[in-house]
């Protein structure tokens, strides 16, 4: 009898712990957000656009003293957000034409035995073009929307779901360097995690989402909109309609002009790009005038809040649900 009883409190304690994993991978967004702290802080946004971008720094052109002020800016929120290490520091290093490039990298582990080799990356270039002609006096092109808007959100990201902690699959934060030159650290990185076996499920990737767009009725467009399900399904796992199609994306192939590419060559999986600039919304593209005050901070915070639910279901679903069209 002591034994039959043994085996049914071990039978209930497993159906517990499956109810309560599957309870975990079935919430809904309006749960989600109900029961977590999805708000970021919008100083913390401010201030962290307002260094990025500043004239200190430059320009952040790959190679330059700029570049190398940003890394260690990220590098500090990682460890201390407890962000961990994917590689034997967050740097991945590599050389382009003679000049030496870094991509920053953190990691979260995920909860889950299994899923927790599976990753997600979130992902935004963090360089830019440097000193540029002078326009009225002013040569830096301090790269606020193009893009230390995506950078912040990367980041911000990272501490949120530090702080959160509750993704079965494991999540990589990824700033690439040498975009500007031709999505070079994106290759140089996804060639790595190719020949590391890396068990990619998808990437997001940030660009250029810090001013609004007017008439739409989502948040972002992404890129490659209908090479995938992506959008379909992260709009179902937020409960809102965070993703929409631009046609002029399409029109100018952006899927194929950002970071995300890289790894759809390498992997393909679902990589895509989600960006709010819709080219009437912002003047001021490989500018140097492109500075953090004609940013949109409200909008940026939006933004990053509004994608937390759908990255947290999605790492958590028992199936990989996203998927790339026949």
């Amino acid at each position: 009898m002591r034994k039959i009883t043994l085996h049914f409190a071990l039978l209930a304690t497993f159906l517990l712990n499956f109810a309560d994993a599957k309870a975990q991978a079935d919430l809904t967004s309006v749960e989600i957000k109900a029961g977590l702290n999805t708000g970021v802080e919008k100083a913390e946004i401010q201030e962290l656009l307002n260094y990025l971008s500043s004239d200190e720094l430059r320009g952040r052109q790959t190679g330059t003293e700029g570049i190398e002020l940003a890394a260690q800016k990220i590098e500090s929120i990682f460890k201390e957000n407890n962000v961990q290490k994917y590689f034997d520091s967050y740097r991945h290093n590599f050389t382009i034409d003679g000049v030496k490039g870094f991509n920053m990298v953190g990691m979260l582990e995920g909860s889950d035995p299994k899923l927790k080799d599976q990753f997600i990356i979130l992902g935004a270039h963090y360089d830019h073009i440097g000193v540029q002609k002078p326009v009225e006096g002013d040569s830096i092109a301090n790269g606020a929307n193009d893009n230390a808007a995506g950078t912040v959100a990367v980041v911000e990201l990272a501490k949120k779901f530090a702080e959160i902690g509750e993704h079965k699959r494991s999540i990589m934060f990824v700033l690439f360097s040498a975009e500007e030159m031709g999505l070079v650290g994106a290759k140089k990185i996804a060639q790595r995690l190719k020949e590391d076996k890396l068990d990619l499920y998808t990437l997001f990737n940030f660009e250029m989402i810090g001013v609004p767009m007017t008439g739409k009725d989502y948040i972002g467009y992404l890129t490659g909109y209908e090479n995938s399900n992506f959008a379909e399904k992260f709009n179902e796992y937020s409960g809102e309609k965070v993703l929409g199609f631009l046609p002029q994306a399409k029109e100018y192939n952006l899927f194929k002009r950002s970071d995300n590419y890289p790894f759809y060559q390498e992997f393909h999986v679902p990589a895509q790009t989600i960006s709010t600039f819709d080219f009437t919304n912002y003047n001021y593209y490989h500018h140097v005038a492109d500075e953090a005050q004609r940013l949109d901070v409200e909008h940026m915070a939006r933004v990053v809040e509004s994608v937390i639910p759908g990255i947290l279901k999605m790492a958590n679903t028992s199936e990989e649900e996203i998927k790339l069209s026949e």
